[in-house]
């Protein structure tokens, strides 16, 4: 290292210009360097393998990137021999080859608003990258938050029962799947699920009206029947013919020791009560069928130790092959242990759905238990 100014001072009348010639040598080296790999990288971005598409605007910004490099190449190497001729001598006109540099310095500022419009167009294709990725965040991010509106994953507590969810989506990007469960008052307790026929926005959109005004007409009536007749006659009119829904509605009533059940279409519910399983099926057709249709309710005694189960069709239409899940299986998995916590028998009916199945769950699948305690 104490050797290198007496060898350069050696070989150079100017030794600091011959330490600045070496200097541009090795950037140039560098730059050259750069050059090359990037002119490899436009060549096969212009060549893409098995003639897939070229991205617009990518070969664009390789060549900028290799002129670039190219020219930082160049300037690095006229002033490697500028100062590398300016050194062997101190007389004035070795140093002449230095003017060389204006040379690339002319091309910079004559390139330069072209270097500047590349820049943009980068940070432009940069910018419009980060958007995508925020739109495809959002598209993924979209149906879980509305499936938690649906169907929310916390259910609030409420005095003297004890609730169990499950929900699993199915393959589609929107849910038509919903359930609900709040205190109309503070003896009752209103139990909804249902499903909108379909996938995408426009049955996710009927489900979130349902859900919503349900809720008005339950607080409206105590009878649910007559809630399903004023919801029917309400989506008739102004809903979409195609969105068939089926609802199924028990409301508790604490002080009266009843239980009110009333469905719209909708596969049975199952009662656990007095040891026995009994099937609580529709009491009038799907909504939106006819704006006239009746509906009627039906009345049970409510006692510790009932258990409801309600459930949507994803669940028993699990399919292996030609046969389904079906009701009966739904039916047994809850007599096998019907004391279990009502979120663990929720999840335990999912998992025998799952492997029953031959394929993953296609279908939107949502499960409500409720012991009265």
């Amino acid at each position: 290292m104490f050797g290198q100014p007496v060898l350069v001072g050696a070989a150079f009348a100017q030794p600091w210009l011959g330490a600045a010639a070496i200097s541009c040598a090795v950037a140039a080296g560098l730059w050259a360097r750069a050059a090359s790999r990037t002119i490899r990288a436009v060549r096969r971005i212009e060549s893409p393998p098995g003639g897939a598409p070229v991205a617009p605007g990518a070969t664009g910004l390789a060549r900028s990137a290799f002129d670039k490099d190219l020219h930082n190449a160049i300037l690095y190497g006229v002033l490697t021999v500028g100062l590398a001729v300016a050194s062997l001598s101190k007389s004035a006109w070795f140093e002449l080859p230095l003017l060389g540099v204006t040379v690339p310095v002319v091309v910079s500022i004559r390139f330069a608003p072209r270097f500047f419009d590349e820049g943009r167009l980068a940070e432009d294709r940069a910018l419009l990258e980060r958007r995508a990725e925020e739109v495809l965040a959002q598209e993924e991010l979209a149906p879980r938050q509305w499936a938690a509106r649906l169907a929310p994953e916390e259910l609030p507590p409420i005095g003297g029962f004890e609730l169990g969810r499950v929900y699993e989506p199915g393959t589609g990007m929107m849910a038509g799947d919903f359930y609900d469960v709040y205190a109309t008052d503070k003896n009752r307790l209103a139990v909804v699920i249902g499903d909108v026929a379909g996938h995408g926005i426009e049955p996710s959109i009927t489900a979130f009206q349902v859900k919503y005004l349900l809720r008005n007409f339950l607080s409206q009536y105590r009878d649910p029947a007559q809630a399903l007749e004023e919801l029917n006659k309400v989506l008739s009119l102004t809903g979409r013919p195609e969105d068939l829904v089926s609802v199924c509605v028990a409301v508790f009533d604490t002080e009266a020791a009843t239980i009110r059940h009333a469905s719209a279409g909708h596969p049975a519910a199952w009662l656990w009560q007095d040891s026995e399983m009994r099937a609580l099926r529709s009491t009038g057709p799907l909504l939106t069928l006819d704006p006239n249709a009746s509906y009627y309710s039906r009345e049970l005694p409510l006692t510790p130790g009932d258990l409801l189960l309600l459930y949507t069709d994803g669940l028993a239409e699990a399919r292996s092959g030609g046969q389904l899940f079906g009701e009966d299986r739904i039916a047994g998995i809850i007599r096998r242990d019907p004391g279990q916590d009502a979120t663990t028998l929720a999840k335990v009916l999912l998992e025998a759905a799952r492997d029953f199945a031959a394929a993953p769950l296609s279908d939107d699948v949502a499960i409500l238990a409720v012991r009265r305690t």
